[in-house]
This record gives structure tokens, sequence and C-alpha cells, in this order.
């Protein structure tokens, strides 16, 4: 495993991180095996690890205390995320800042996550959803600030809208935040233009999820691909998505390098953007997440190939179905 600086934290984070999402919120997830998953993540040198209270309302959160709890000779960097107090994902326009966060709400999340976990303080806390409007009304950063200045945590971050990495540009250069959390994947090149060139110039990290383009990019998705009820992937692979994902994802497979997976290949992809910090792939199987960890030891793809995948760039737009 190796390790790059997150941003201005100082923090050194593993190339591959943790994202917990699943074992939360997707069906199929068994706690057991989850938290065998964590384990061998953290034995492999996983540092890096992303929850959020939304994340089956603390359920993630009480997970992520439990690893941290059982590798106290390690150091585990921990992050998680407030929900909006309208609990509307992903944020829109019209939402104000008092819609999502106000200073009372945005306190008494920070001490429910940490209560969740059963830690003294977080090293990372995030706004779960993103407005950049939102800095014309300063109470809620102010209120973060004030937070970080108690030890709760030790640096603000947001997570961004889906396929928006410029509702964020503004909050990055403002030098009020130490991270952002953003999709970068082989489909999702768009970030490059001016969200990266921001987060350098202002040294702040970048934490890339969705490596796999929630499921597409691992390959193994099909146009009959269904999941059981009540599971959000039958809310976002609608027909005109699935079918285009697909299609898309298959014409990537003549690029797997010999002997590679696609979901190698496209964690491999965003390894060789030195902008990005932190990778956090989805995972709760121990298979999935020896696999995952490998990439960071065979490092970036060759130049040759990175060139043939931006060829593949998918420029999207927010839809009803894209939360």
């Amino acid at each position: 495993m190796k390790y790059r600086k997150l941003g201005r934290t100082n923090l050194n984070v593993s190339e591959i991180g943790y994202g917990m999402w699943g074992m939360a919120g997707w069906t199929g997830s068994d706690d057991e095996e989850s938290l065998r998953s964590l384990q061998l993540a953290a034995d492999l040198g996983c540092t890096f690890f992303d929850t959020a209270w939304g994340y089956g309302s603390g359920k993630s959160e009480s997970m992520l205390g439990k690893i941290v709890k059982a590798n106290k000779d390690k150091k585990l960097i921990t992050a998680t995320k407030m929900p909006p107090m309208n609990f509307k994902w992903p944020a829109r326009r019209e939402y104000s800042l008092g819609d999502c966060y106000p200073p009372d709400h945005i306190e008494d999340y920070v001490e429910k996550s940490l209560r969740n976990a059963g830690l003294d303080s977080f090293d990372l806390m995030q706004f779960h959803t993103w407005e950049d409007h939102w800095l014309d009304d300063d109470r809620g950063i102010r209120k973060m600030v004030e937070l970080k200045e108690k030890g709760l945590f030790h640096a603000i971050g947001i997570s961004m809208n889906r396929w928006e990495p410029w509702n964020g540009i503004r909050a990055v250069k403002s030098g009020l935040i130490d991270t952002v959390q953003v999709i970068y994947n082989i489909f999702d090149q768009s970030p490059e233009d001016e969200l990266f060139p921001a987060c350098r110039e202002m040294n702040v990290g970048v934490i890339a999820r969705v490596p796999f383009d929630e499921g597409s990019l691992t390959g193994t998705l099909t146009r009959e691909s269904k999941w059981p009820e009540g599971d959000w992937r039958n809310t976002y692979f609608v027909p005109e998505n699935l079918i285009s994902s697909v299609e898309r994802a298959d014409a990537l497979k003549p690029l797997v390098p010999e002997g590679a997976t696609m979901s190698e290949m496209a964690l491999r992809f965003i390894l060789g953007e030195p902008t990005v910090s932190t990778i956090i792939p989805g995972m709760r199987r121990t298979h999935h997440v020896a696999t995952n960890m490998s990439a960071s030891d065979a490092g970036p793809l060759d130049p040759s190939l990175m060139l043939e995948l931006r060829k593949h760039r998918w420029n999207r737009r927010p839809q009803k179905w894209s939360q």
C-alpha cells in the first residue's frame, strides 16, 4: 500500500481507502462479513475509512468505531458526514443553508455521530450535501470552525453532488475547507477541468468516490441487471442509464490489461491523477478488499492506456434518477 497527503491536513492516507455505505445502506450486507472486510483492509494497510450518519442511521458509524477500537496499534483515519436537516439527497439550488445545515442541526449530528462511533473526535467531518451559495450564509461554516476548535473533529470537508464538480469550487477557493469528496472515474473525468486545479492551488485534499460508477465499471452489469426490492440501484439504473452504462462499459473491456480486471483498471486510472489523495471503493466482501487494495501495489496504468481511457469520458448532467 502506498500513501499520499490529504491536502493541508498533513494526514497520510492510503491510496485505496474504504467507502462504508454498502455495509449499511445496500441489500445483501452481513455485519460479520463487513467487520471481517474492514479488519482485512486495516491489515493490508488501508488507513482511510469514510462513513456517514446517513448510512443506516448511524449503523455504519458504529462499525467504524468497532474497527478503530480493535486496531489501537494503527492510526486509522476516520471520516464521516452530517445529513442535511431536510434529509434530501442530493442538494438542490432552491435549498437554503437553513433548510439543510442550520448551526444547531450541525452540532446535534456531530454529537450523534461521535456517540454512534464511540469516539472522542473524528479526523474529518463533512457536509453530506453541498451548494456553493451556502457560503453566503456563514452560520454553517462558522459553527463547523467552532466545533473543530473544540476538538470534535480536525478537518472540514464537503461531499459534492453527482456530476456537478463546479458546485464546490467556490468553497475550495474560500480557504475554509480542507477536503472535497467528488465522483471521479474513467467516465466522470470532468473534475480535472476546474475542480482539481483549484484543489492544487489551495492544497485541498481530494477523496475520489464512486470509482466503479456504481458498478458499471466492474464490467459485471448487463442490460437485464436487477436488484432486490428496496435497493436504491433499481431507481438509479433505470433503463435510460443502465443500457448506456452497459454499452460504454462493454466498449472498455478490450482495453483491460492482460491478467487484470476491469475493476483494477478503473482504480489504477484514478491513481494516475496525483491530485487525488485517496479512492474510496465500497466493499462488503473480503475478496473485494484484497483485490482493491492490491491496485495500489500495481500503481498507475501505462501512459498509452491512460490516453486511450481518456477517450471514454462521458459528460453527464444530473437527472431525476441520478441521486
